[in-house]
């Protein structure tokens, strides 16, 4: 499996307007960004383009090869959120202070639990964003 070019690097990065396509935390000091392949290499996927998108490192590394999660309402097995073909305000919304993501779908849901999007910490430097005017993203 050979790396990600410096060019599809780029245009990710810029695709995503430099924020984890996930939990749409920005990239800045303390938040390391990575390229994460929506279908894993080890399943198929491949490094094109549309199978491609921006995660910070911690939701990549929560993510790892998974492409399904639990929802925690139904206890079913659901596809994850795949920023290529799914809106994200269709699968998720915020709580009144923006620092909890809410799961509007079974996607949603299942995305929250199994990428941990709603950890103390993730809440904790929500709420300093937003002091900073930095979340939630405009648009």
């Amino acid at each position: 499996m050979s790396p990600v070019s410096k060019d599809i690097r780029q245009k990710v990065f810029e695709r995503a307007n430099f924020r984890c396509e996930y939990c749409l935390a920005p990239e800045i000091i303390g938040v390391s960004m990575e390229v994460d392949h929506i279908v894993p290499q080890a399943t198929g996927g491949s490094d094109e383009l549309d199978n491609l998108c921006l995660a910070c490192d911690r939701c990549n590394a929560a993510k790892s090869a998974a492409q399904s999660g639990v929802d925690p309402e139904t206890a079913i097995e659901t596809p994850l959120f795949n920023p290529r073909s799914h809106a994200w305000t269709a699968h998720f919304s915020w709580s009144e202070d923006f620092a909890t993501a809410v799961g509007k779908t079974a996607t949603g849901r299942a995305t929250i639990e199994r990428l941990h999007l709603n950890h103390e910490k993730r809440e904790v430097m929500r709420r300093l964003w937003v002091q900073l005017e930095l979340h939630p993203p405009a648009g």
